[in-house]
């Protein structure tokens, strides 16, 4: 079975660094400075105090050949459509697709595109690329989430499963990726919009965060799903992360990069059933740094 890994951020470096050291036949999709170091030195992962490298196949998209049987998205949300433009022809109808993407629509987007095997999911990881060629994972938290078509997902469960990695397979996919989402939109918005961490938000700004999860739970029942509990759940989470945690979106708004504000606080704000004026208030100002 041969996997791509689209992306080698800190999501896709570290997924594509643990397979190659399970010994699965994995190609990791890349660009820029980061992908030249991997193609000489192999990849390194910084795990708390440990620090170890696996030697990675890594490509560009544009140096893309053969055939992929599992295909894991892991790009920003604004790069999915041109990453499965360039990859779909080296797919086969029988290819199991999977978007690790931050947002709750991914797999929508896949299928309208046209991919046929798709499945659901998202995943918990504190990860980033620290410098070129190197990918930094705080603390234990890791856990793949997916689900649908049962045998595609027992081929990406057999891949976690040698790898080694936690994975869950829930019967409510939809209700698992709106419970990763809660909290990634509320404090990607949050974090960016106080250009502060994690534990700042919790510490300074505890009303507004409950306030921003309570108007996307609003959002996720037009959707057919109930995360209330997962308000009080997600402030608890970031009352336990590393204090100086932020988030992917925080740090593309400092480094003046483009950002995944549209998937993150703007499907929020756009939701026309029902009104978040919180969350519609931080995305204009956010829309205008962005």
């Amino acid at each position: 079975m041969k996997i791509a890994v689209i992306g080698l951020g800190g999501v896709g470096g570290y997924l594509a660094a643990c397979f190659a050291k399970a010994g699965l036949d994995v190609v990791g999709f890349g660009r820029g400075e980061h992908l030249r170091v991997i193609q000489k030195e192999g990849i390194a992962v910084v795990e708390d105090s440990t620090t170890w490298k696996q030697p990675l196949e890594a490509k560009s998209l544009e140096d893309i050949h053969g055939q992929f049987d599992v295909v894991l998205f892991c790009v920003k949300s604004y790069d999915l459509a041109e990453a499965y433009e360039k990859i779909s022809p080296f797919t086969h109808e029988k290819s199991v697709m999977l978007s690790f993407s931050n947002g709750v629509d991914n797999a929508k987007k896949l299928r309208t595109m046209g991919a046929n095997n798709v499945l659901d999911g998202c995943i918990y990881i504190l990860s980033h690329i620290e410098s070129a060629g190197v990918i930094r994972k705080k603390g234990k938290v890791f856990a793949a989430v997916f689900g649908g078509e049962l045998h595609a997902s027992k081929q990406v469960a057999d891949i976690f499963e040698r790898a080694d990695l936690r994975y869950k397979t829930p019967q409510n996919i939809q209700e698992a990726i709106w419970k990763k989402y809660i909290f990634i939109s509320a404090f990607a918005t949050l974090t960016s919009y106080y250009d502060t961490s994690i534990g700042g938000v919790y510490q300074h700004h505890y009303d507004e965060a409950k306030k921003l999860l309570e108007e996307i739970a609003s959002v996720a029942k037009v959707y057919g799903v109930d995360v209330d509990n997962e308000v009080q759940k997600s402030l608890d989470t970031a009352s336990k992360v590393p204090y100086d945690s932020s988030t992917s979106m925080h740090k593309d708004f400092q480094a003046h990069k483009k950002t995944e504000l549209e998937s993150l606080s703007g499907f929020i704000c756009n939701t026309q059933e029902v009104q978040t004026p919180l969350m519609c208030h931080m995305y204009s100002e956010l829309k205008q740094k962005a």
